[in-house]
């Protein structure tokens, strides 16, 4: 029996972070497998084709949306475009639909799509969040935080099935929405194939060939932790930090608050690269010597950090966003207690005065990624459960 299954994700390709290259990666490998038919059902941020083909037969809607606020984008309901294309998947029999992350109007999109209708579609929630949103403005919290105890609760309660894409996550399931126990976690798979074809930037290398290089890559918003990694840059002794340089790749809300936080260390001792593709943010990382994971509690199980572990990068990492589920102290990584600067600086001076342990936890590091996370082990677990929905 073929499935038809249609996703709704916050955001789609070509739009850059963990989970739009999650739900790719997923899907990629997914749709390898001919029982299932894959739609995807994304806002159109940024600009791109209204539809497309990828992989293996997978199609892809991006629907006119916009933000709101950065990072949460809504549907154009004032758009007949918008109507025409929901419309629109209701001439297709879905077996089942599939929602990502709580909090994001789309994932709405797809709970009303499933469940009000006459014949109701059997709803997969696969959720990405570990903590309540923190983002640098308050009342954008206290919103959010609303939303979640009303709508985003009704989203997991009304699920078919709830999977936790780790172990952080499905804690924060259990302590604020639901007492189900059997909550499945399935991590994500790594492309080593694909991470291992990349070449080092090697203009990143060349001009800091003389300095010790700390990266960071993510979105640059509240509960990644780079203001704290910032701090904990200037904690770094004179000496040390003298020939020691900061990169960060990315881009956000807090861009030009985290610039004007560097003070006096901006383009001499801390650099923004700003925004950067897949492939260019992995040669950044592969001619670094030092990945940071600087992470509050937020996110599910931070991409950034697997593909930095991937790339044989020894790890200064914070126990939140999953750091404490992939960072064996001193064995694929430095652990720290939490994300303060001076843990942080700690961190980094510990894999600084020992070259060995830098070597060892970077080999280590990539070993670990390669055992535990497969999309092909991955992919038999979402079957298994997209084929029992679809039976009953």
């Amino acid at each position: 029996m073929a499935i038809n299954l249609i996703i709704f994700p916050g955001y789609y390709v070509p739009h850059i972070g963990g989970l739009e290259t999650h739900v790719d990666e997923f899907v990629k490998y997914l749709s390898e497998y001919k029982e299932f038919n894959i739609y995807i059902f994304a806002p159109n941020i940024p600009k791109y084709k209204e539809f497309e083909v990828r992989h293996n037969n997978v199609k892809v809607y991006r629907y006119p949306a916009f933000e709101v606020i950065p990072n949460y984008p809504v549907p154009n309901i004032l758009s007949i475009k918008f109507w025409k294309m929901f419309f629109s998947l209701y001439k297709i029999n879905f077996h089942v639909v599939m929602t990502r992350t709580r909090f994001f109007s789309n994932t709405l999109l797809g709970f009303l799509f499933a469940k009000f209708r006459l014949s109701k579609i059997k709803l997969v929630h696969v959720e990405h969040g570990s903590a309540f949103v923190n983002v640098s403005n308050r009342f954008t919290n206290k919103i959010a935080y609303m939303y979640d105890k009303t709508i985003g609760k009704l989203i997991f309660r009304g699920s078919d099935c709830v999977i936790a894409i780790s172990k952080s996550v499905k804690k924060f399931i259990l302590e604020n929405f639901l007492e189900n126990l059997d909550i499945p976690v399935i991590y994500r798979g790594i492309e080593i194939d694909y991470i291992d074809s990349i070449p080092e930037d090697r203009e990143i290398k060349d001009k800091f060939k003389d300095k010790i290089k700390l990266c960071f890559v993510g979105r640059l918003y509240r509960w990644k932790g780079v203001d704290n990694l910032i701090e904990g840059y200037k904690l770094l002794p004179k000496e040390i930090r003298d020939k020691t340089v900061l990169i960060i790749v990315g881009y956000g809300e807090d861009l030009e608050y985290l610039k004007e936080l560097s003070g006096g260390y901006l383009n001499t001792g801390i650099y923004f690269t700003g925004k950067k593709d897949f492939e260019e943010a992995i040669g950044i990382i592969k001619s670094c010597d030092i990945y940071v994971h600087p992470s509050y509690r937020g996110g599910g199980l931070s991409t950034s950090l697997l593909q930095a572990m991937c790339c044989r990068k020894p790890v200064v990492g914070s126990p939140y966003e999953g750091g404490d589920e992939v960072i064996v102290n001193k064995k694929t990584g430095i652990l720290l207690k939490d994300n303060s600067p001076e843990e942080i600086c700690r961190g980094i001076m510990e894999f600084i005065n020992d070259r060995e342990l830098r070597v060892h936890c970077g080999r280590e590091a990539k070993k670990f990624v390669e055992e535990n996370f497969n999309w092909k082990v991955s992919v038999e677990r979402y079957k298994k459960i997209l084929r029992e929905l679809s039976e009953r």
